[in-house]
């Protein structure tokens, strides 16, 4: 009887069955990465781990609390997954979400950094302002939606095209994700930090301000003096050139790069003076 539950037909079947479940919620955990959907996912860790504690510790009000968001969880998760979920269903009609991508994920994080790295040395020698953003593990769909959708391959021309003076959509922020452009002419939160140097303008208190609300990387270029500046967690690192943006992209893209951080003899835009 015990050969028989273990025979190698039942351990290929269980095996088979395990690996394809784990693949899809890795194909879905892909698709919803660097959404909002992630952050709601972990509040609902938070939600089962109290439960169970209520549970442990016979909290019977946090219990009946826990039970009633649990109970109607469901109902909520497709409210405010509408997005990710409809997102998710396309990707299933078109057999996307099972197919590999040509490049690896380091191949493209090069090239976006390489395009990035070159159209704002270009700009930051013609002086032509610019402010671009990129997502990382916090959603910025909200901002993106306050700019003209764009939803193209990145690259180095168009990027520098978006903000070549007296075009349609060179003033506001530009919007990347992985290696692509998502919109251009956005608009993003200014800072209200008191600390902020007085000779910085408004496209560095807009890199501030998204950087106060995200994990979002924002690279800036200075219309009247072309100097490269970078934001990120609040603070605004200046003056950078070229090597120092590339390592500080590498350092913040790249995976198991975060040990060489940018050197310590750019300023932080929060100093006075």
């Amino acid at each position: 009887m015990l050969t028989e539950g273990f025979s190698l037909i039942n351990i290929l079947r269980i095996g088979i069955d395990i690996a394809l479940v784990w693949y899809v919620l890795y194909k879905l955990i892909m698709i919803i990465r660097g959404t909002k959907a992630i952050q709601l996912l972990k509040g609902i860790f938070v939600v089962v781990v109290v439960w169970v504690l209520s549970i442990v510790l016979n909290l019977h009000t946090i219990q009946w609390l826990t039970n009633q968001a649990i109970l109607w969880g469901f109902l909520v998760i497709i409210i405010l997954f509408q997005p990710e979920l409809r997102r998710a269903l396309e990707q299933l009609g078109r057999g996307s979400i099972f197919t590999r991508s040509g490049k690896s994920e380091e191949e493209k994080i090069d090239e976006t950094i390489d395009s990035i790295v070159s159209s704002t040395e270009y700009m930051a020698k013609r002086r032509i302002g610019a402010l671009i953003t990129i997502e990382q593990e916090t959603g910025i769909d909200d901002y993106a939606e306050t700019g003209t959708p764009i939803d193209g391959v990145l690259t180095s021309q168009l990027l520098t095209n978006i903000f070549t003076p007296n075009t349609p959509l060179h003033d506001g922020a530009v919007i990347i994700k992985q290696n692509k452009i998502v919109a251009a002419a956005c608009y993003l939160p200014l800072s209200e930090s008191e600390f902020i140097s007085k000779e910085l303008g408004t496209r560095h208190r807009a890199a501030l301000g998204i950087s106060e609300v995200t994990d979002a990387l924002t690279i800036i270029v200075s219309e009247e003096t072309g100097a490269i500046s970078c934001s990120k967690t609040g603070e605004l690192l200046r003056d950078l050139d070229g090597d120092q943006l590339k390592q500080f992209l590498i350092n913040n893209l790249k995976d198991g790069s975060k040990q060489n951080e940018v050197k310590s003899d750019k300023k932080k835009g929060n100093e006075n003076g």
